[in-house]
């Protein structure tokens, strides 16, 4: 008798026949269903979204609101979101988006991350050494870390490291700074942050608290030259704008207070600022002068000081 050989089994030639047979016809049932599968289930993909998401800058970062540039795109072929809510994207390829996909560009403003503190290392006072794993999330499970202010920056860059835009370096005191040109209000660093001191807000709102303390006054000033010690005369020079909550100046930004000056200018110790273009803190003329550049003496070193 004949024989065909499948896959190393002899089998006789009429069970060979019927296998392959079978072979065929279950290759084109699965082709059948694929088939109507693909009519009845395929999901339509305007074209347009490749066209768009290229004409994105592909950070991913968030800022608008999405999960990323893919989405962003879905979204403004669709018509929810206006090409403007990217606020990474340069002002050219906002207006080459809205034109490409004939709707109006829109207007959304920039917003920046925010640091509120200023207490750096020849300001504000460390309570104890500290020699563990160099990040400030490792170092605020130590007793809240070793700055004698319980709300400021511990110093270790988490937020710069988290930052894939460059947009944060750490300065020689060792606080964040950011670049409001590269910041792409992406939240990393206010994620990031174990003390909770970033804020996102407009380029525009310029009034700013660099300062998240809310001990009583001259507690707040003993371990930190630049604290907010609730003198409540910004307060009184902006009323229904600024107003004194545990002992924390806030400021109500549904006001729209922009570069509002007065309430800079009595603060005794320059921790409400306006915000120059570039980041750059303008202190009212009642602020007392910080000569120091040296960091602090530590613990029972700073006492004697």
């Amino acid at each position: 008798m004949l024989t065909a050989q499948m896959k190393g089994v002899i089998l006789p030639m009429p069970t060979a026949l019927i296998v392959a047979l079978l072979m065929v016809v279950l290759g084109a049932g699965l082709a059948t269903v694929l088939a109507v599968a693909n009519r009845y289930l395929y999901v339509y993909e305007d074209p347009r979204i490749d066209d768009v998401e290229e004409m994105l800058p592909s950070s991913n970062c968030g800022a608008c609101g999405t999960p990323g540039c893919r989405a962003f795109a879905e979204l403004a072929v669709a018509g929810k979101i206006s090409p403007a809510k990217c606020t990474v994207n340069s002002p050219d390829m906002i207006e080459a988006i809205a034109r490409f996909l004939g709707v109006a560009a829109g207007a959304e403003e920039k917003r920046v991350a925010r640091l509120a503190c200023a207490g750096g290392s020849h300001v504000a006072r460390n309570q104890a050494s500290y020699a563990g794993l160099a990040t400030c999330r490792a170092a605020a499970m130590v007793a809240g870390g070793p700055k004698a202010c319980s709300w400021g920056c511990l110093g270790f860059g988490d937020c710069m490291t988290v930052c894939d835009f460059g947009a944060i370096h750490m300065d020689l005191h060792g606080l964040p700074v950011v670049n409001p040109d590269r910041c792409t209000a992406c939240n990393a660093c206010v994620e990031e942050c174990p003390k909770d001191l970033f804020s996102l807000l407009p380029v525009s709102q310029r009034l700013w608290v660099a300062c998240k303390s809310e001990a009583e006054g001259d507690l707040a000033e003993a371990v930190c030259a630049v604290a907010c010690t609730a003198c409540g005369r910004c307060a009184a020079d902006a009323p229904g704008t600024i107003e004194m909550i545990n002992n924390l100046a806030r400021i109500d930004y549904s006001r729209r207070p922009g570069k509002l000056r007065a309430p800079i200018e009595r603060c005794p110790t320059g921790a409400i600022i306006l915000l120059a273009d570039h980041g750059d803190a303008i202190r009212g003329a009642a602020a007392k002068k910080i000569i120091r550049k040296a960091p602090l003496p530590v613990g029972a070193e700073a006492a004697a000081v």
